[in-house]
């Protein structure tokens, strides 16, 4: 029996990162070990923060111990917190990296660690170059890097990122595996009822965080040409810029009984719910690396449509599981048209149900040790 430290964001903070890290405990529990999640008591400062809050009122996962303890903008805290972890003794410190502003914090935290233990640090990189992009950004990489043994990557894009830092740094590429702690299938009939939408429609979703890069108005735009008055869009999650102004865009394009926002956070407990009522999950993203919610709809055997960029086009097999096309409204119109004029919805559900099985959170933990 080994032990493992995870760095990384956990409950009661929110987010995909939290409940992937999460997830992740379990699994390497579920191998016979001991694991625990050394995540932040102060995350962000507020005014950075672009969300109206950074906690869930999510219930925590059971069974796994999470510690409150990192401040990220306090360095008498991070040797603190790394002499506790030291108490802990790990054999494995697995640091999840998805921000430069994160660098210092968990860097340091790192280097003592690795002096004070001789634990194997290890990077699990969901970014390693932010979507968007500030002047110091790759000098905080690079110093954060120093004090890493190896990665694992999530997508081969983040892999090629890498080179760009070091020659050296060896890493793997393992894709992220399903979500799957999101609960059952919902009954979509209950679904419907639950959201308040019209059994006779047909949903195209869009979930998650809102911002820029995610494309949400490249959809718009597809969705205003597809015209189709039996396909409905629903957009599902916390806007984190420009709200007014998409809700506006909206109204003056005369969608807003066609296109339903759900402007919140959504909780754990109604994701199911989202799902289970979409024919097709939609992700025009401009740019990305991997995304979690590519592995949330092959957990609910749900279609998608993505953009071909970063390691997108390594989740999605294009015609079958669903579509891969161009950053552009109009391509991804098209497919939208013949995902609907073309019934295509059982064949694909078929295809993602085959799929999923690729997508381990076992894989992961191997990769890992390696």
């Amino acid at each position: 029996m080994k032990r493992y430290v995870i760095l990384s964001p956990a409950n009661p903070l929110r987010g995909g990162i939290a409940s992937s890290s999460e997830r992740l405990a379990e699994e390497i529990r579920d191998q016979g070990h001991e694991v625990d999640i050394v995540s932040f008591k102060k995350q962000y400062p507020d005014l950075l923060f672009p969300g109206k809050t950074q906690f869930t009122s999510d219930p925590p996962p059971k069974d796994i111990r999470i510690h409150s303890w990192i401040h990220s903008t306090n360095p008498f805290n991070w040797r603190v917190v790394a002499n506790k972890i030291a108490d802990l003794n790990p054999d494995y410190v697995i640091v999840r990296y998805w921000i430069p502003f994160m660098g210092p914090s968990l860097g340091t935290i790192c280097k003592i660690v690795k002096k004070s233990t001789g634990a194997k640090i290890v990077c699990l990189a969901d970014n390693l170059i932010p979507h968007e992009q500030t002047p110091v950004d790759t000098i905080l990489t690079r110093n954060f890097l120093k004090h890493i043994d190896s990665m694992v990557v999530m997508s081969k894009s983040v892999g090629q990122d890498l080179r760009k830092f070091s020659d050296t740094i060896p890493y793997t590429f393992v894709p992220h595996p399903i979500y799957d702690n999101y609960g059952e299938k919902a009954d979509r009939k209950d679904a419907l009822d639950r959201l308040g939408l019209d059994y006779s429609k047909q949903y195209i979703l869009f979930f998650g965080f809102i911002r820029a890069y995610k494309g949400l108005d490249i959809l718009i735009d597809a969705y205003e040409t597809l015209n189709d008055p039996n396909v409905e869009l629903i957009v599902a999650g916390e806007f984190y810029a420009y709200e007014k102004v998409y809700k506006d865009d909206v109204a003056y394009r005369g969608l807003s009984d066609r296109i339903h926002f759900y402007s919140e956070y959504i909780p754990n407990e109604q994701v199911a719910d989202f799902f289970a009522v979409a024919d097709i999950v939609a992700q025009p993203y401009r740019s990305a690396t991997q995304s979690g919610i590519s592995q949330l709809a092959y957990h609910f055997e749900k279609p998608m449509l993505v953009t071909n960029v970063g390691g997108l086009p390594e989740i999605v097999d294009h015609e079958r599981s669903g579509y891969v096309v161009d950053v552009d409204a109009n391509a991804v119109k098209n497919a939208l048209q013949d995902f609907f004029n073309n019934k295509r919805y059982q064949k694909m559900e078929e295809e993602t149900i085959q799929a999923k099985n690729r997508f381990s959170w076992t894989a992961l933990f191997e990769a890992l040790n390696q």
